[in-house]
């Protein structure tokens, strides 16, 4: 993403001297993820290269620009990721171990990453059904916090977590845009 990303703000201010030499590494880095993160007996993109284990950061790949929502690949992780990190609706961002132990609770903004791919690849009312059942957790003002309890469903962590809430609107925007593409196909049929 950093390579990426100076190179879209090297053409915006006109600076192109490393631009060749940027754009050449930014596809080779893209072909070893691609080649790398990918594992073919969990048929998803892996925390880690060599890994079997599953994290949900990978769902941005799509909204970062790195790979089409409706490739297989990424069809498959969203799949992989539902199965393997879904718990009630709500998503671990993994199970495996860290310096932390084991993790026992939802990371809220994994869950809307999670409705927004489900969304992307085409699960509309599915990722609806998921958003919905989500809003139902929030606080009294629809606050969210960074984690929340999978049994209880009782807001965990930071509070308020402006990223939960950053996924969420994300999430609304891409729903509100589809809305206003069907009415303005449905007007131009009229």
């Amino acid at each position: 993403m950093a390579i990426d990303r100076a190179i879209k703000i090297a053409r915006i201010l006109k600076k192109t001297r490393k631009l060749e030499k940027w754009a050449a590494l930014e596809q080779e880095i893209r072909e070893d993820i691609h080649e790398n993160a990918w594992n073919p007996e969990v048929n998803a993109f892996v925390l880690s290269y060599g890994s079997q284990h599953l994290d949900a950061s990978v769902l941005l790949m799509e909204s970062y620009g790195f790979i089409n929502a409706k490739d297989p690949k990424f069809i498959s992780t969203v799949r992989a990721i539902e199965k393997e990190l879904s718990n009630d609706g709500l998503l671990y961002r993994y199970k495996n171990e860290d310096d932390f132990g084991l993790p026992s609770s939802s990371f809220t903004i994994c869950t809307f990453w999670f409705i927004n791919s489900l969304f992307k690849i085409g699960e509309e009312e599915k990722a609806m059904r998921h958003f919905d059942r989500m809003m139902g957790y929030s606080n009294h003002l629809g606050l969210f916090s960074e984690d929340i309890d999978f049994k209880s469903k009782r807001l965990l962590g930071n509070f308020p977590q402006a990223y939960s809430h950053l996924a969420l609107i994300e999430c609304a925007v891409n729903f509100s845009n589809k809305e206003t593409e069907e009415t303005i196909l449905e007007s131009m049929r009229e």
